[in-house]
């Protein structure tokens, strides 16, 4: 089993570096990516809060060595797939991994990265700039992320071999 997550964790990386090519809005500094956060809402799901954590670090940082990304991308995919797998593992329904994922990306994620862009890249910003495109951003990508968890869960193989309700 751990080289079929091994394996998926990576496809997912590989999808949400290669897609970050092609649909990202720019928002001030930001680089809002609406795959990321669709990307979220199924490693939370499909494997726990460790493993997204892991895959929207991977991607973040894939991004930002390709140029393609900030470090605000950080913050905000890394708190909102933890708060997404944390809720979705006490709760079992993808309606809180849903919303874990909007409010650690679009509130928390927003709100870490004011720090991030005043002391690391050296822009003030009003505390609560990016909390409006956050939330956008996040709730594009997770109604991507639900309908394609919801196609997903029809394919008998998929349905058998991932642990997303244990």
């Amino acid at each position: 089993m751990e080289l079929k997550k091994l394996t998926a964790v990576s496809l997912l990386t590989a999808v949400g570096v290669v897609s970050s090519h092609i649909i990202y809005l720019p928002i001030g500094m930001a680089k809002a990516f609406p795959v990321q956060h669709g990307i979220n809402l199924l490693t939370a799901v499909f494997f726990g809060p460790a493993y997204g954590v892991g895959v929207a670090f991977a991607i973040s940082l894939l991004r930002n060595l390709l140029g393609t990304g900030s470090l605000l991308a950080f913050p905000g995919s890394m708190i909102g797939v933890l708060l997404a797998g944390l809720l979705f593992k006490k709760g079992k329904s993808l309606i809180y991994a849903a919303l874990g994922e909007i409010f650690g990306t679009g509130i928390l994620g927003a709100l870490v990265s004011y720090p991030v862009a005043k002391y690391l890249m050296g822009k003030e910003m009003a505390l609560f700039f990016y909390v409006g495109p956050f939330i956008l951003s996040s709730v594009v990508g997770v109604i991507t992320g639900w309908i394609i968890f919801k196609a997903l869960m029809k394919i008998d193989f998929i349905r058998a071999n991932m642990e997303y309700r244990k």
